[in-house]
């Protein structure tokens, strides 16, 4: 699977996760999210991306949902931290659809 954001041809697994991390963009999360059946990135949608890339890049790993909920509660308040509201930003979920449009790596057991 591949993805083409100016003119460059991005590798993606056969699931849709990005091969290189060092290529992702917001062009590319933008075309990785309407695969993921989220047609338009709102700010609420940019907070849990950048808040997702932000913790793997401090960390070297994608953080957990519980974790992620806490991080959320922190910054955002309750209305924007439990799995529900994550839900209906992100269909498939915080580790299968916001990590994958944020170009982070596929987590072990994820499909």
């Amino acid at each position: 699977m591949e993805a083409v954001v100016d003119g460059k041809t991005i590798q993606l697994s056969e699931a849709g996760w990005l091969e290189n991390l060092d290529e992702w963009s917001e062009e590319l999360a933008r075309q990785v999210a309407k695969n993921e059946k989220v047609d338009e990135l709102t700010q609420e949608h940019w907070d849990v991306i950048n808040l997702a890339r932000e913790y793997f890049q401090e960390n070297g790993k994608v953080c957990e949902p519980r974790a992620f909920s806490k991080l959320m509660k922190n910054l955002y308040g309750k209305d924007r931290s439990d799995q529900k509201y994550l839900y209906s930003l992100f269909p498939t979920g915080l580790i299968k659809c916001a990590n994958k449009i944020a170009g982070l790596p596929r987590p072990k057991g994820c499909s």
